[in-house]
């Protein structure tokens, strides 16, 4: 049985887009992002996925539950810029059944 969860990005345009992504699909958020198009092609995700780059920088708006940050995640974020205390990296954080109801909106392109 395949679950979705439903997410609400706000692109950098500031419009917000109600999303469903899959919980079956072992995708993370910046690849929900792009399979929407959400961010033009080429800004975000750039490094494949591998906190190696910043440019799928999020903000969570709301509380939703998020894994640990990891150690990598937490070196790129504070080499990025318009990082805010509550800055994520989308491609860290994998696609749950706990992300329901989550709000995020993408940072500036850097």
């Amino acid at each position: 049985m395949e679950q979705d969860v439903k997410i609400t990005i706000t692109d950098r345009e500031g419009i917000a887009h109600e999303v469903m992504a899959p919980t079956d699909m072992a995708m993370n958020l910046m690849e929900v992002v792009r399979s929407y198009e959400l961010a033009p092609e080429g800004t975000i995700g750039t490094c494949g996925g591998m906190a190696m780059c910043a440019s799928c920088q999020c903000y969570v708006i709301n509380g939703t539950p998020l894994p640990e940050m990891q150690d990598e995640e937490e070196a790129m974020l504070s080499e990025a810029f318009y990082v805010k205390e509550n800055s994520r990296l989308s491609c860290q954080i994998p696609i749950t059944l706990e992300l329901e109801g989550l709000e995020v909106e993408l940072a500036p392109e850097s």
